[in-house]
């Protein structure tokens, strides 16, 4: 008998049809003598419908309310999918963020798991019961709902495991696993059998929607066993685990992408002591993450230019921020928010020559402009036109032998 966590995401359980099938897969698990908590998303673009609500009544919607309003939706697919498991003549029951309760720290929209009461739903599943949980949400110290960001249904299916002391995590979704790239985009793309933690982080947070950044970090560090699977086939999925899994011997595992991005440029800064944290400072502060940093000084060393990357939907307040700095002397301020960002991810990079050059060179060939260039150990990204998004990673993907 093992104990499992099995997040089911928005598109597992969109309709009913397919909340009844999620029911199935459960009570399969179930009747397997596992014992099973099941972590689920809203029905998929459930939370999209809420947030338009929420701007008909305001752009500026007040945060505390968008968490109480957003988090209806998991509340709405727990009630159902434990409703199914009933009907199937399995002992089931939702339990709602502050009932558990699911504590959490931080500001609404981007709260974080810090802990949960284990001792309630540890003994219903001691009685043969299945636990169904809300992901995406969780209750402050002072009381308040809060939400996880988006995507955050991973974060608390990882967490759980990790507090519950679960044997697997496993997390089902609408394709067969990790690919090497975007399956829709890209129909030679490979799905990937085992992955590392380090590998499928890279990948998450370059842009793979498989599965949240911070889940993945989560499990890394507590080392908990996942794997992606689908819901509506019956193949083995993707497994991921420690770096002593690593595949060593191909250089590039997968390649990402987003178009989520934007680059901003500063000319003319004058060249100072301190004068990149008197730009970078007031970004933070304002919960601007800036990626990729590049700095090219002038000849005669006085002057440079500053180059960097943040997400598109940021351009505007970020610029606002820039052109209200009085601690910075620049001479002009370009933008554009017409770029991608393309990556290769792979642990063998590090031990194996020319990978910076065959992706080089490869852009060189499909007449792609490199805007900026960003490296470590197992990645390296590049911003380039959006429009050449597609043509890049059809032709990395060709390159690295991924196809």
């Amino acid at each position: 008998m093992a104990k499992k966590v099995l997040k089911f995401g928005g598109t597992s359980v969109g309709t009913v049809e397919r909340i009844q099938h999620v029911a199935n897969i459960i009570k399969k698990e179930h009747s397997e003598h596992n014992q099973i908590i099941a972590v689920v998303s809203a029905m998929s673009g459930k939370t999209n419908n809420l947030i338009d609500l929420s701007k008909e009544i305001s752009n500026d919607f007040n945060k505390r309310e968008l968490d109480v309003l957003l988090s209806s939706g998991e509340q709405v697919t727990a009630a159902l999918l434990a409703g199914a498991l009933i009907k199937l003549k399995i002992k089931a029951k939702s339990w709602l963020n502050w009932q558990i309760p699911i504590l959490t720290e931080g500001e609404h929209s981007n709260a974080r798991i810090i802990n949960m009461n284990v001792t309630k739903i540890n003994n219903f599943l001691k009685d043969n019961g299945v636990a169904i949980i809300p992901g995406f949400q969780g209750i402050s110290k002072l009381g308040e709902v809060t939400t996880i960001g988006r995507g955050g249904s991973d974060a608390t299916a990882v967490a759980t495991a990790k507090l519950f002391d679960a044997d697997s995590c496993e997390i089902y979704t609408d394709v067969d696993g990790v690919f090497s790239t975007d399956p829709n985009k890209i129909p030679v793309a490979k799905k990937i059998d085992k992955i590392s933690y380090d590998e499928m982080l890279e990948l998450s947070s370059l842009g793979a929607k498989v599965m949240q950044p911070s889940a993945v970090q989560t499990a890394m560090i507590y080392d908990i066993p996942l794997e992606v699977r689908s819901t509506f086939t019956d193949r083995k999925g993707t497994k991921i685990f420690d770096k002593e899994n690593i595949d060593y011997s191909k250089s590039v595992t997968g390649v990402a992408y987003s178009k989520d991005d934007a680059k901003i440029t500063l000319i003319g800064v004058k060249d100072k002591p301190g004068v990149a944290a008197n730009i970078f400072e007031p970004l933070s502060k304002a919960q601007i993450n800036v990626d990729m940093v590049i700095q090219n000084i002038s000849s005669d060393q006085k002057t440079t230019d500053i180059t960097f990357t943040i997400k598109r939907d940021e351009v505007s307040k970020t610029i606002d921020i820039l052109k209200n700095n009085k601690d910075i002397v620049y001479s002009d301020i370009v933008h554009n928010d017409k770029v991608a960002k393309v990556s290769i991810v792979g642990a063998g990079m590090v031990s194996t020559p020319g990978v910076t050059y065959k992706m080089f060179r490869a852009l060189s060939d499909e007449k792609i402009n490199i805007l900026a260039i960003s490296t470590s150990e197992i990645k390296l990204s590049v911003i380039i036109e959006e429009n050449n998004t597609l043509n890049a990673i059809k032709k990395l993907h060709t390159i690295f032998d991924l196809d």
